[in-house]
Formats: structure tokens, sequence, C-alpha cells
């Protein structure tokens, strides 16, 4: 079992019993996805958890099939989804490279607080742009953490290099926002809520491919 699944394994119960830091933040980048969902969408979610943003979201689209490489959590995640009643959502244990590849099958692709723990972002990315329809949404919350306090980058490096806690890339606003346009999206909002601790939120747009001209 990779350090990954063991940590958040472990994890899983705890941390759905955590509550939303800033339930105000949350609730407005609800609001600014679901202004980007077409009618009866189709959304794929990656490192989702326990479910919470996939089912908030669920009532206002067609079907969202989130994944998570925790078996803990998309048990606990499948446990709401019967709970609340919601049966257009689909939870399964899987990382984004399991994932058959179906060219342009999904409206939106949504990546929270995943990205800076990625081995192979540019990757990931580009696996989420063959994913998208042209024009497709790509909405994201990543900690950018490069400029956190020393101590803290040692501890969370230290403790990777001891195969107890997942890697954690330290990125700055600027370097995530150029690898996703690298991938081949526009920038269409992006939002950083007040506070040092503050998640880097983007959507961005799969930028419509150009015709092939005569071979």
């Amino acid at each position: 079992m990779s350090v990954n699944v063991r940590f958040w394994d472990r994890l899983a119960r705890r941390y759905a019993r955590m509550q939303v830091r800033d339930p105000e933040a949350y609730d407005r980048k609800l609001a600014m996805t679901r202004a980007h969902f077409p009618p009866d969408a189709r959304v794929f979610e990656f490192g989702c958890g326990t479910g919470t943003t996939a089912l908030k979201h669920a009532p206002h689209v067609g079907h969202v099939t989130a994944i998570d490489c925790s078996a803990n959590m998309i048990g606990i995640a499948r446990e709401k989804a019967a709970a609340e009643g919601i049966g257009n959502a689909t939870f399964k244990v899987a990382s984004l490279e399991d994932m058959p590849e179906a060219p342009g099958a999904w409206d939106m692709v949504m990546a929270h607080n995943v990205l800076h723990l990625l081995p192979d972002r540019q990757g990931a990315l580009a696996r989420v742009n063959r994913m998208l329809k042209p024009g497709g949404a790509f909405v994201s919350s990543t900690a950018c953490a490069a400029r956190a306090p020393w101590l803290f980058r040692a501890i969370l490096k230290t403790g990777h290099a001891l195969r107890l806690l997942p890697l954690f890339n330290f990125l700055t606003e600027a370097q995530l926002k150029a690898e996703i346009e690298a991938a081949g999206f526009e920038i269409a909002e992006e939002w950083l809520p007040p506070g040092g601790r503050s998640a880097l939120f983007l959507i961005a747009r799969k930028k419509n491919e150009l015709p092939r001209g005569p071979s």
C-alpha cells in the first residue's frame, strides 16, 4: 500500500468529521462553480475525499463521478450519498491514471486540494485536458505554499522522506497558473480568499481545438 493510500485511509473518519474552515469562502466557490454548469452537466472529480463537494453539486448536474485513492474515503462518500438520497453521484476507488481514456467525455473536471499532492502534475493536467469537451471547465482549489514558514516545509518534506506523509509540492500561484495554461487552458476566473493559508481557486476553460488544414 502506498504512503498516500495508507495516510488517507487512516485519516478518513477524522477527516469526515472536520468542519469547513471558512464556510463563506466555500459557499462562494460552490456558487462560482455552478455558474459554469451546462444543462445536464457530466462532472468528474478526482481526489474527492469523502465526497462533500461532489454531493453539494449533484442536485445541479446530470451526473457526477468522483474518485479517490482511499477506499475508506470512498466508503464514507457512499454512506453520505445514501443517507442524503442522492442517486446521481458515483464514487469509485481509483487514481486519475486508472481511469479509461474517454476524450471529450466530460463537461467539467474538478480537483480540490489535490494538485499540490501529485508527483506528475503536468501529466495529470494533460489528461484532464483530453477528458474535457472543447470549452469544458477545469475547476481547482490548490494550496500554493511556496512562501510557507521554513519549519512547516521542513516537517512536510521530512515526513514524506520517512514515508509518513504524502508528497507536498510547494507551489506559487504564478507557477500553478502557468502550468494550467501550458496544458491548453485559459483561466476564466481566479480567486484567492483572504487569509495566509487560503487556497487559490481557479476556473479554467479548455481551449477550442483549431481545425486541421489539408494534409
